[in-house]
């Protein structure tokens, strides 16, 4: 008979399990030139999903029963050196269970209308072993104990995302924006690993019940002081900004509608741009530490609210205002994570990771919803004159452009992070064609011409 501890344990490594084995199932199929049947592809993705919410819910139930807040799974030390080890561990308390409990529900319902969306799609099995992959990420993420672990699970959402952006790989403009989004997403990796290299410095282990106490969420105090909290809470708000298209980052929101609509629903309506959310919501003891810290967060949000609001606003294709509709949401979820609100942060987040699911999906039909919608009341729906506020024609006129040019936050980008860099790499690599040359006696190769900024902002 199998007790409490052992059927958490055995719950956790079902959730976990059953994306893990689809995505094995769907790509070792297509590695073998033998891909499944539109049919079998769908019952397994159903299959999976149901599996995992089903074994989430039952953790839940337990937890419940035996008034548990926290269930901490450790699945051994994967790497064990002197000073350093790698723990794979799950946890299941208050933020990890309903995040988990939405992937999966949000993931079935993204999978059934994809079966029947990309029906006959020559890329049809390509897209769900990504979509395999991305529901993997999820759950490893949302179940994560550790922050190596959390980082794995980052990964994979992020390679599985930038790979559906470019899904129609015969296009160049999918595979550009592919590109754009996963050079964006390595700068949110770069700053999340930059951050469980200090923590593991200053602690000496990136154990979620080490750093931020044995408490459950969101009761823990950060083991840190408040200086180092800053440069650690900086770190990952970095890293949220990237994955969630935070100011100065939202630039590669609207470029990822490029991919297929179950693919834009699962990922940037409903999941994958509250990730960020979640990981400032999971170390949110390293806020509290720090006052300076949470006004950063917070400031962030509301100009990132402020922001999407204006673009969202001169959009003219539904799936990029839902995009920015929904970074609003994002922006204000951030905002009260930082004021300490974290209850609310939470219910906020799952409520508009359901909306913007739900109007992703009917976005391919809402222009007929309108039609109908005016047909059935005999005239135009009515509509806002957009003049709450009186301001000058002038102004209006700069605020109208600064929105339609998306803040000019790519322009900036590219001026001032992305040239220096270029032009880095381009001086280091004229000097190793120099001593190069030196040490062959002869012109080993032509030298790359030097990209100007105005052909960087073309690119961009």
């Amino acid at each position: 008979m199998l007790n409490h501890a052992s059927l958490i344990v055995l719950l956790g490594l079902v959730a976990l399990s059953s994306p893990a084995l689809l995505f094995c199932a769907l790509g070792l199929a297509s590695l073998a030139g033998h891909p499944l049947s539109e049919k079998v592809t769908g019952r397994a993705c159903l299959a999976a999903n149901v599996l995992g919410l089903v074994a989430s819910l039952g953790a839940l139930a337990l937890m419940l029963l035996h008034g548990t807040r926290q269930e901490v799974i450790a699945l051994g030390d994967w790497v064990v050196l002197p000073h350093y080890h790698f723990t794979v561990k799950l946890i299941f308390d208050r933020l990890s269970v309903p995040m988990v409990i939405l992937s999966f529900a949000l993931c079935g319902v993204i999978a059934a209308f994809a079966t029947r969306y990309l029906h006959r799609e020559p890329g049809y099995n390509r897209f769900f072993v990504f979509y395999a992959l991305f529901v993997l990420g999820m759950v490893l993420t949302s179940l994560a104990g550790t922050i190596e672990t959390l980082f794995t699970g980052w990964e994979l959402v992020g390679l599985s995302s930038a790979l559906l952006v470019a899904y129609f790989q015969n296009r160049p403009a999918p595979v550009r924006n592919g590109l754009r989004v996963w050079i964006v997403y390595r700068i949110s990796d770069a700053a999340l690993l930059l951050a469980a290299i200090v923590l593991h410095h200053l602690n000496g282990a990136g154990d979620f019940d080490r750093l931020l106490g044995p408490e459950s969420w969101p009761e823990g105090h950060s083991a840190i002081g408040e200086e180092q909290a800053l440069v650690v809470g900086l770190l990952l708000l970095v890293a949220a900004a990237g994955k969630s298209a935070l100011v100065p980052f939202s630039g590669w929101l609207p470029r990822a509608m490029e991919g297929p609509t179950p693919s834009s629903a699962v990922f940037y309506g409903a999941l994958s741009v509250h990730l960020g959310s979640f990981l400032l919501l999971r170390v949110s003891p390293i806020l509290d530490a720090s006052a300076e810290l949470a006004c950063v967060v917070v400031a962030l949000g509301a100009i990132t609210a402020l922001y999407a609001y204006l673009v969202g606003g001169v959009q003219t294709d539904i799936k990029s205002a839902l995009a920015f509709a929904s970074l609003v949401q994002v922006g204000l979820i951030v905002a009260e994570i930082g004021l300490g609100l974290r209850y609310i942060a939470l219910v906020h987040l799952l409520g508009n990771a359901c909306l913007r699911a739900l109007q992703f999906l009917r976005a391919p039909t809402i222009l007929q919803d309108y039609h109908l919608l005016e047909n059935a009341i005999g005239s135009r729906l009515p509509r806002s004159n957009g003049r709450l506020v009186p301001i000058s024609a002038r102004f209006r006129a700069w605020l109208y452009r600064f929105a339609l040019e998306r803040g000019y936050l790519d322009a900036l980008l590219g001026r001032w992070v992305v040239a220096p860099f270029v032009g880095l790499f381009s001086w280091c690599d004229s000097l190793e064609r120099r001593w190069i040359n030196l040490l062959a006696g002869r012109e080993s190769r032509q030298a790359h011409a030097r990209p100007t900024v105005e052909w960087i902002e073309e690119l961009s």
